[in-house]
C-alpha cells in the first residue's frame, strides 16, 4: 500500500525534506509525496526538470515527488489518504497559506512544521498557527542545525522533533501511533537516514523559540561579518544572543535545558557560521552598509529573522525582559540605526557579572 505524504511549500527545507521522505519508502510500502506552492508555473518546470533551480541547484528531485499548485489535487483521496503534512511555508505567510487549503485537509492528518520565526500579527508560533487554523491534530516541530543545501548534499546533520506529551483532541487525550511520544518516534524514524540523525524531545515550545530566536542573532552575527568585527565579537555575540534566547524562552514557559541542545546552541552555530544561512547572508549586507529594502528585494527567499525580530522585542517588552542585543538589532532593522553606534552602546552598558 502507498504511503501518501503532503509538503506545503515548495522551498529549500520543503524540498529537501520531501527528498527525504520519498527515500524512506520500501518495494512494498512505497511513499508518494506530494508538494503544494502557489506558482503553477514554476511548479509545473520543476515537474519537468526535478531540479528546483531556484533553491537548491543541483539536487535531483525524486522521481515519486509531484509539484502542484492544485489544494484538491494535493489532498485527492484516490491518491490515497495523507499520511503526514509536512509545513514548510515561512511563519508569516503560513496561516493565509493553511486557509487556503483547510477545506482540502483530512482532519486528523497529523502535522510536521519545518518553519522557523513568531507570527508578527499573534506572536504565536507555528504549531499555534497550524492548531488554530487546522484544528486539533497531532502536531510536532523538526528543528536543529541544519543547512538545506547540506542536507541535500547528503552531509552529516542532526535533528531534533518535539511534541506535546499528550496532545488532545475534543478534550481527550489521543492515544496510538498518531499521539504524543509515538508520534515523536514516528516522525524520527521517517526522517532518519545514514547521513540525518534525529533526537527526541518533548519541549515543543523551547524547540520552536529556539528555532525562530537564533535566526534573530544570525542577522546580527553576519552584521558583525560584514563589519568585520572580528572573532571574539563574534564569540561574544553568540555566547550573550544565547542567554537572550534562553533568558526569554524560560519566561514563556520553556525548559532550560533545551537551549544547550541541538534547537538551541546546535542551530544557533550552524546559522551564524554558515555561509549558506540567508539571516546570516542578510546581516553581512547590512553590515556592509547596503540599504535593507534593496537586500530584502535581492536575496532569494525570506529572511525570517527580520519578523521574528520585531516579534521578540514585541514579546520581551511585555514579559520585561532585557534583550539588548534584540533591541539594538530592531534598531538597525527598523529604526536605520548604524550597526556600529549599536555595538558601542552595548559596549558601553553597566558593567555586571556574566
Amino acid at each position: 500500500m502507498t504511503r501518501r505524504v503532503v509538503t506545503i511549500g515548495d522551498g529549500a527545507m520543503a524540498t529537501v525534506c520531501s527528498q527525504i521522505v520519498a527515500g524512506k519508502g520500501t518495494p512494498e510500502r512505497p511513499i508518494e509525496v506530494r508538494v503544494w506552492g502557489r506558482d503553477a508555473g514554476r511548479l509545473e518546470q520543476m515537474n519537468r526538470t526535478r531540479q528546483n533551480a531556484r533553491y537548491l541547484p543541483g539536487l535531483t528531485i525524486a522521481p515519486n515527488i509531484h509539484f502542484t499548485a492544485d489544494g484538491s489535487e494535493l489532498f485527492a483521496t484516490q491518491h490515497g489518504a495523507a499520511a503526514l503534512i509536512i509545513c514548510a511555508v515561512p511563519v508569516q505567510f503560513m496561516r493565509a497559506a493553511l486557509e487556503g487549503l483547510k477545506a482540502f485537509v483530512p482532519p486528523e492528518a497529523p502535522v510536521v512544521s519545518v518553519a522557523k520565526g513568531i507570527e508578527i500579527a499573534t506572536l504565536q508560533r507555528p504549531s499555534q498557527i497550524i492548531l488554530e487554523v487546522l484544528g486539533a491534530r497531532p502536531v510536532a516541530a523538526l528543528s536543529g542545525p541544519n543547512i538545506a543545501g547540506e542536507l541535500a548534499r547528503k552531509l552529516p546533520a542532526t535533528m531534533v522533533v518535539a511534541s506535546e506529551r499528550t496532545p488532545r483532541k475534543n478534550g481527550k487525550a489521543q492515544s496510538g501511533p498518531a499521539g504524543g511520544e509515538d508520534f515523536s518516534r514516528w516522525v524520527q524514524e521517517l526522517f532518519t537516514t545514514p547521513h540525518l540523525r534525529v533526537y527526541r524531545n518533548d519541549d515543543l515550545l523551547g524547540v520552536e523559540f529556539a528555532g525562530a530566536m537564533k535566526n534573530v542573532i544570525a542577522i546580527a552575527a553576519g552584521i558583525l561579518d560584514g563589519l568585520h568585527a572580528g572573532n571574539n565579537a563574534k564569540a561574544a555575540l553568540l555566547t550573550r544572543g544565547l542567554v537572550e534566547i534562553s533568558r526569554l524562552g524560560e519566561a514563556l514557559g520553556a525548559q532550560p535545558e533545551t537551549f544547550a541542545g541541538l534547537a538551541g546552541m546546535g542551530d544557533l552555530v550552524t546559522t551564524c557560521v554558515s555561509p549558506e544561512g540567508r539571516n546570516r547572508t542578510f546581516g553581512e549586507r547590512v553590515g556592509r552598509g547596503e540599504r535593507v529594502d534593496k537586500i530584502l528585494a535581492e536575496i532569494a527567499g525570506v529572511v525570517e529573522g527580520m519578523p521574528t525580530c520585531e516579534s521578540v522585542v514585541r514579546l520581551a517588552r511585555e514579559k520585561g525582559i532585557a534583550m539588548p542585543i534584540s533591541e539594538g538589532l530592531h534598531a538597525v532593522l527598523f529604526e536605520g540605526r548604524n550597526p556600529r553606534d549599536e555595538i558601542a552602546v552595548l559596549m558601553a552598558r553597566e558593567l555586571k557579572s556574566e
